[in-house]
């Protein structure tokens, strides 16, 4: 009777355990890289580069899909966005320039924003889970009084049979942004107006 009440016991205790790891939060640590090739339009010239965190929370989903849920996934942009400061200096770099984040009258800027970063549940069949992430990068590049904007989308969709944890919610987040770094910086015409 002791010995059942017992076992009864441990394994309440080990769905609760499991249940709140299920609706925990989770705060992603990211470290996206950029990868793809540059095209080079410049001779040293210098240029103001800016990143900037354009989205409307921190908040980028839940781990179950729904906006109540307690199991929120936060990417901090004062963790983020020096990363991204340091891609994208790295990238002007390649390209032919010399970044700096000084602004200087006349000197040519390029403001690379991070307007959207989303995780959400899709379409869920039975067992399998799915993931949808999207990220939006926006780069505006201005030389003179010209002006060019540019916008790229990355998605993805990751489907699972056990809910990603920690660790590969940030992988996955990692190589989405990642992509979205090499869709602005391959942009030719950021660097053809830059280089003006």
């Amino acid at each position: 009777m002791l010995r059942r009440r017992f076992l009864r016991l441990s394994l309440a205790l080990v769905a609760t355990g499991w249940l709140a790891g299920c609706a925990a939060p989770q705060t992603l640590q990211l470290d996206p890289k950029r990868s793809a090739e540059v095209p080079v339009t410049g001779s040293g010239q210098a240029i103001t580069v800016i990143a900037a965190d354009g989205r409307d929370s921190e908040v980028i989903g839940t781990r179950t899909g729904s906006a109540m849920s307690t199991a929120t996934i936060t990417v901090y942009a004062h963790e983020l966005m020096p990363r991204l400061q340091r891609e994208a200096e790295r990238a002007v770099r390649e390209m032919g320039f010399e970044p700096t984040t000084q602004r200087a009258e006349g000197r040519p800027s390029l403001t690379l924003t991070l307007d959207h970063l989303g995780y959400a549940r899709g379409q869920s069949r039975p067992v399998i889970g799915e993931a949808r992430m999207e990220a939006v990068f926006v780069a505006e590049a201005v030389n003179g009084g010209t002006t060019y904007t540019g916008t790229y989308t990355s998605r993805r969709t990751q489907s699972f049979a056990v809910r990603p944890d920690q660790e590969a919610n940030s992988r996955m987040v990692n190589e989405l942004l990642s992509d979205g770094l090499d869709r602005a910086f391959r942009d030719p015409e950021l660097g053809r107006l830059l280089a003006r």
